[in-house]
């Protein structure tokens, strides 16, 4: 199980570090006015947010042997067929929603450094 887990959160890690980086590039794109870059960073971090929300709502349902999760997990490690779909799930239900969590701290610190911005007329 800690193998399965182990792998999830690297493919979870993967995706989102791949939206990461658009937003990032997207924030650069506005950096000439540092408050719209943040509010933009922030919106866009709690999109990325929700679609991690609803990945972990669709993993309860989704055959287990058709995620990333499971392609790379040894033959070794992978449990048997009756355990599999529920442990595979959990796994990546739980991976979902802490990635979830860990986004939606980010994207609230954007929104109060925008704030911040325009109190303190920074643009």
């Amino acid at each position: 199980m800690e193998e399965m887990r182990k792998i999830a959160f690297e493919t979870v890690q993967r995706a989102c570090l791949f939206g990461t980086l658009a937003i990032f590039c997207t924030m650069v794109g506005m950096s000439f006015h540092a408050q719209l870059a943040f509010q933009t960073g922030g919106t866009l971090t709690m999109l990325m947010a929700l679609i991690l929300i609803y990945k972990a709502r669709e993993a309860l349902t989704k055959d287990y042997r058709r995620t990333e999760m499971w392609l790379y997990l040894p033959k070794d490690f992978r449990p048997p067929e009756a355990y599999a779909q529920w442990a595979s799930s959990t796994v990546l239900r739980d991976t979902y929603l802490t990635f979830a969590l860990w986004t939606s701290a980010v994207a609230i610190a954007m929104w109060v450094v925008a704030l911040l911005f325009g109190i303190f007329g920074v643009s």
